[in-house]
Parts: C-alpha cells; structure tokens; sequence
C-alpha cells in the first residue's frame, strides 16, 4: 500500500524539523573538542602573535567552551603549515591564522595544488599597514623626492625588505608601477632585520611594517614618507597616506582566520560569531593599537570576495617580478 498524500508530508515535516534540530545543536555544541591555531612562522612572529592574543582571549573571556592550541609549523615560505591545513579538509577545528599574502601566494604555487576552494574565510581583522621609511639624515624630505631620484637615476637606489615575495617588496612594486620610478631591492630575514641597513646607511629606504620601524623612529633614527593605510596613522599623524599623494595604493599585511574546506556551515558561522566578539573586545582593541593596526572587520563572505579580488593582484606581482610563472 502507497503512502498516503498526508502521511508523506508529515515524514517530509518530521525530517526537515530533525535536520534543522541537528544544525542547531551543532552550531551549539562547537566546538566538541580542542581548537587548533595553526601558524606558518616560528613563535614571535607577527602571525604567530596574532594567534596567541586571540587564543588568550577565547579562553580568558570563555567564548569557547574547549582549549585553544596555537601550533606552529615554519618552514618552506608556508608550504609546511599549508599542507597540513590541507590535509584537514572538513575539519572545523583546525583554524588557520591567515596573513594573507602568505595565503595568497600558495595559492599560486602549482606544485602546492591549493586554490582559494580550499579555504572557508571566517573573519578579517586588522590590516598592519607598510610605510616609506628613511634614515634621519637622509637627503630625501618627502616622498617626492624619493620618487624624484627614482626616475632621474632608476635603479640606483636601495630599497630593504623581508620577503622577496612579501608585502613590503609588493608596495615596492606599486610604487614603481604608479610613479615609473625603478629601484634596486634588497631581501633580509625579517623586517627587523630589513631596517637596521637603512638606518645603517647600507639601503636607502625601506617598506616595511610601521610597527616594525615605529621604535626606530621614535628614537629619531628613522623618518618616515609615506604610510600605505587608508587614513593618516595616529603614532604617525603628520605622515601622509599614499592616497592623499595621489596614488592607488592602500597595502598591508592582513590579519584574519579561515578554516579548511567543506566544514559544516553551522560550525563556520558560529565561529565568524565569536571572532566578531574577539573583535569587539577591549582586550583587541587595545592589541591592534598597540600593534599600530587599521582595525578593519569583515565577515566570511566580505573576507573571501576581498581575498579573490586581492588574489588578482598578488598573482600579477607575482608574475611581473618572476616569481609566479606567466600563462
């Protein structure tokens, strides 16, 4: 005997109540188990700082009802830490602490076989912008002038940076790309180790993090030319933007936290939920201040259209300075 009409819309009833039951109950329930920040430095790193906060603040402010381990895998420019994330495909405990041009850029490495697919963005938090930064004595006033020397002699001045792939060599990039200025580039270990040439007299400039080079120029070793935030920084007040100079430029290191792919919708949504609240928290606020961050939110959709967008650009840095090959 066939089911009847009524009786089938009762059990269609019935199931779409229990399926909405269980999303319910596992958006309450996550996590069920401890929570891994995975990190791509080595401990003291910016990124690996950022984890630490955030964890600090998960479980002090008991956002999360299960531990928070930050662990950290270096090695191979990200590969290491981006494999394994790889590998947790479905996995909503195992969160990624993004800097997106780390991201970014494994995505356009063939041999990593990683797309943006394999990616649920959750939440963007904070953007650690770059600065045109010289030593105290350098003949180079303004920004200007900088550019100025760019053009008039190309190539004969020395820019300092981290990564030949990272951020501060990328605004490099944009600044030659927006004035037709052409410098020389230098790559060292690490930001820090990028200004100390500068103020060393060794480089002439350097694009490196404001936060890395705010002690320097406090101690009024360094001045600084031009910041890459959207607004005028406030341990920088008399700076002017890159955009108030008249150029396109508006570049940092991001800050944000995505988990693998295919996670169940209810877990990521919950944990967008409690980002939010990290990024509401005074215990943040006063971090991304003292870390001299744009305090920029956004939401896992708004997170993952502004990385596909920033993507387009990375890959053709990428692809103009040799790194990325050219289709």
């Amino acid at each position: 005997m066939k089911p009847k009409p009524v009786y089938q819309s009762l059990m269609r009833g019935v199931v779409a109540a229990a399926a909405l039951a269980a999303s319910g109950s596992l958006a309450q329930s996550f996590p069920s188990r401890p929570i891994e920040l995975v990190v791509h430095t080595s401990p003291g790193g910016g990124t690996d700082i950022i984890a630490r906060v955030v964890a600090e603040i998960l479980t002090r402010e008991k956002l999360v009802g299960q531990p928070v381990n930050v662990m950290n895998r270096p090695g191979g420019a990200g590969a290491i830490a981006y494999t394994y994330f790889k590998g947790k495909r479905g996995d909503p405990h195992t969160i990624m602490t993004v800097a997106s041009m780390t991201l970014l850029v494994q995505t356009t490495r063939p041999e990593m076989g990683m797309g943006l697919d394999h990616f649920t963005p959750l939440a963007f938090l904070a953007q650690d912008p770059q600065a045109v930064m010289v030593a105290a004595d350098s003949p180079f006033q303004s920004f200007a002038d900088l550019v100025d020397a760019g053009k008039r002699e190309p190539n004969s001045l020395a820019a300092s940076v981290a990564s030949p792939g990272g951020t501060a060599r990328m605004l490099l990039w944009l600044i030659e790309r927006e004035t037709g200025a052409r410098y020389k580039m230098v790559s060292f270990k690490s930001g820090a180790d990028a200004i100390l040439p500068v103020m060393g007299g060794h480089t002439h400039f350097t694009t490196e993090n404001i936060s890395e080079g705010h002690g320097a120029v406090e101690a009024k070793k360094l001045r600084v030319l031009a910041v890459s935030s959207a607004q005028r920084l406030r341990v920088v007040p008399d700076v002017p933007t890159l955009k108030e100079l008249g150029y396109n430029i508006h570049i940092g290191t991001g800050r944000g936290f995505a988990m693998p792919a295919d996670v169940p919708k209810e877990a990521a949504a919950r944990m967008q939920a409690i980002l939010e609240r990290v990024y509401h928290s005074a215990a943040w606020r006063e971090h991304a201040e003292r870390s001299m961050y744009e305090n920029i939110w956004m939401s896992g959709p708004d997170y993952a259209a502004h990385l596909a967008q920033r993507r387009a650009l990375v890959l053709e840095f990428l692809q103009s300075i040799g790194i990325a090959p050219k289709p």
